[in-house]
This record gives C-alpha cells, structure tokens and sequence, in this order.
C-alpha cells in the first residue's frame, strides 16, 4: 500500500491558538493490528487546550486531540473484527486526533452503532466514557442517592447528572456563574448552586434541607475541593477527576477522619479502558445509555479544520454552548 498525504496539526511551542500549524505529511500504511482511519468527525475537549497550553506538558512537537470518529479506509495484516467501510470512534490512542486520517491500533477503536451519527458519536464518547467510569465504576450510583456535580452545566457535568438521574439519583448541580445555572437545571439537577459566591456549601446544604452528599463529583480542583469535603455525609466519597481551577490542594489523612470518615480518590478515564475488552464493554453501556435517551448531547457549533484556531479561541472565550466538532 501506498503512503497518502494527509494533514494535521502540529504544535511545535505551547502557547495561545496561534502555535497550532496545519501541515500536510506522508501517511504511511497502517502496521499490523492497525487500521487507517478517515475522519468524518473531530471531537474537542478542554484538556486539548492545556496541553496546547503547556499546562499539561508533553515532548514538543505534539499533535493535539484525542477523539475522532470516521471510516475505515485502509486494513493492516492481523486485523480481526473490523472491515473496510466499518463506522468506528476511539478516544484512547493518544494525542492525534486532529488530522483528516490517522492509523489506530484495532483494539482501541470500537464500532459506531447505526443508531448514533458520527457527529453525535465523537461529540459525547470522550466525555460519555469519563461519565461511565465515574458512575459505574468509581462509584456505583443507586436510586436515590444524593450527588454533587460540580460543572454540572458542562459536557461532562451534563452527561454524568443526566446519566445519573436517569439511575434514580438525585443531582445538586454546581456551576462557576449564575448564567450557567438552567442549562444545569435542563440536564436534571435538582437545585444549583454558584460556586463563585461565598458561602456556596452552605447554600448547598440550604437547598439539600441539611442532608449531605453520598458522592461530590469534583472536576474544579483548586477553587472548590475543600470546601467539596464540607458537603460530604459520613463515610461518604470525593471524587476528583479535574482541575480546571488548578490542581487541588493536598488533603492531610486527619481532615478526612474529622470530616467524617470520608473517602478520596482521583481517578481518570484512561486507566479505565486499557484493557480493550473492558474498554469495548464500557463503550456499549455508554451506547446503550444514548439509545435509551439516558445521555444526549447538545451540538453547540461546528469549525472546519483549516478554523481550527478559531474553535480554541471561541472555547478559551466561552463562546460556544454545547460541544465543538471539527470537522476535516
């Protein structure tokens, strides 16, 4: 098989949007286990930015993006399940997302049912599969539980309250400004609270009637993990999966103990799906939660990717409600 040019984007410095390149290079044939993807559709998340950023670095020059859905174009020798023409999304091949094809290794690729369009696929897959491990795994929601998602009006915060209401829970949502607080409301919570005023965990517990969370979800970090512990029952859980404040204090062993016994964890969504058969099982209940119309996902603007400057900076400038899709 033949090499084909291909373009992507290179980032050679970590800095604003502008240190994003498009440069067009050889593709090679997919390796063995791989396959060649086209991309129908590019997904974009806000850790794209912090290590477009340098916030979290890696070995420079870098390519950006981890979610994409498309076709397979191309088949190397060993592959097993997956055809030429097969409708497939990934999320966990490393950084390289952000290109018009890109090989993949077979088993981090799953097949995209017919029910769900690429567009829709690639827009909640990242974010869906982070809200499965965190509800199925890291914590098993029950029916009437009482949760605290922070960024309850994000895409992640909408989908895991979404997810999560639909299991029988009940969801406090929180949100970094007062503008934010229907479209958490939309997504099922059943009060919101505005961590940008003093005060907000006991405003917390005023809209709760005193009662505490079974489980904080707390994708802030810096700004909100402590007083996140205050809101917590006995022997209840903090779940830190984010820091889009900053990184989260340290949490000395006795304060959890006064606190009530409480429990801490910092998980994340990779570790999660690096056995590819847990990883393919995790992907059906996320699709079989989207079927049912447990998770849905709001589509808040499309950038080509020529544009792909301008989808970092309209995200950076909150200009978009909903999720961004590039689109090659």
């Amino acid at each position: 098989m033949a090499t084909i040019r291909n373009r992507a984007v290179l980032v050679s410095e970590f800095g604003p949007p502008s240190v994003m390149k498009i440069v067009t290079e050889e593709l090679p044939p997919p390796d063995a286990n791989e396959v060649q993807v086209r991309h129908t559709a590019i997904g974009f998340n806000f850790i794209d930015i912090y290590q477009r950023k340098g916030i979290y670095p890696l070995p420079l020059p870098t390519r950006l993006g981890f979610e994409a859905a498309g076709f397979v174009e191309r088949i190397g020798a060993g592959v097993q399940n997956l055809r030429i023409g097969d409708r497939v999304v990934y999320m966990n091949a490393g950084v390289g997302a952000y290109s018009d094809r890109r090989n993949v290794a077979e088993d981090k690729l799953v097949r995209v049912p017919d029910a769900i369009d690429d567009e829709t696929a690639v827009s909640l897959f990242f974010k869906g599969m982070t809200a499965q491990y965190l509800i199925r795994h890291t914590h098993a929601v029950q029916p009437d539980e009482l949760l605290l998602v922070h960024s309850a009006a994000g895409g992640v915060g909408q989908i895991l309250t979404r997810w999560a209401t639909a299991l029988g829970a009940r969801v406090v949502g929180a949100t970094g400004t007062a503008k934010k607080r229907q479209a958490a409301l939309d997504a099922g919570c059943i009060a919101v609270v505005d961590t940008s005023e003093d005060g907000w965990a006991d405003a917390f517990l005023e809209a709760t009637g005193g009662e505490k969370a079974h489980v904080v979800y707390d994708a802030v970090g810096k700004d909100t993990v402590m007083h996140s512990l205050d809101c917590i029952r006995p022997f209840g859980l903090l779940v830190v999966y984010g820091a889009s404040s900053g990184k989260a204090p340290a949490i000395e062993f006795e304060t959890l103990n006064a606190k009530g016994c409480l429990f801490l964890t910092r998980p994340s969504v990779f570790p999660h799906n690096a056995d590819p058969a847990r990883f393919r099982a995790n992907a059906a209940d996320l699709f079989d939660a989207v079927e049912k119309g447990h998770v849905s996902v709001e589509i808040g603007q499309r950038f080509a990717l020529d544009d792909i400057v301008e989808a970092h900076r309209a995200a950076e400038e909150r200009r978009v409600s909903g999720a961004i899709v590039v689109i090659p």
